[in-house]
Order: C-alpha cells, then structure tokens, then sequence
C-alpha cells in the first residue's frame, strides 16, 4: 500500500500483520521516495536526515499516527533545512494521502 486510500487494518495479532503494520508501511516509504525525489540530490542529504532525526531525537509518541509522524518530519525539515524543505516534506505526505495544506 503506498496511498492512505488503499490504508488496511486488522486485528492486532501476529497472524493479521500486527493489525497492517507492514501493509501499511508503504505510505510512509514512498512519501520518504517523493521527498527524496524532490530534493533532487542523494537521498541521504535532506530526506534521510529528516527521517533519522525525526526518529532519533524522541519527539514520536510509541503509537504515532501517520499525520503526527508527518508533522513530525516538516517540522524537522524546517528546523534542518528552512520552510523550503519542509514545502517539499508536506508535499510529499499530501501526495500519499497524509494531507494538511501547505
């Protein structure tokens, strides 16, 4: 699944994914993608780092929703990177269905 459109939930046992865990792991890999597309350089440079300090630095709550984690990352595209990045980061959530406006 790589759309919150196409987003499934299951019971929350190991033999239903976790309840779509990994099914559902799509959405935020391939807005991930169209950031990283967007920076238009190495993947590493601003997408990367915005993922891995948005993880590292301990802001996310254990059950996070899609929406928290993406405002999570605009928020550390802003303070990595300034209001560009962070246009880039919102784009590519609203493009996988994870909207707020710009």
């Amino acid at each position: 699944m790589a759309h919150m459109k196409d987003f499934h939930v299951s019971p929350g046992d190991a033999s239903h994914d976790y309840g779509g865990v990994h099914i559902n792991s799509g959405i935020p890999n391939r807005a991930f993608y169209l950031a990283a597309v967007a920076f238009d350089g190495h993947s590493w440079e601003k997408a990367g780092q915005v993922w891995w300090h948005t993880v590292v630095r301990g802001a996310l709550a254990p059950k996070c929703t899609f929406m928290q984690f993406a405002d999570a990352t605009v928020d550390t595209a802003t303070t990595l990177f300034g209001e560009d990045a962070a246009v880039v980061v919102r784009q590519a959530w609203n493009d996988v269905g994870v909207q707020r406006t710009i």
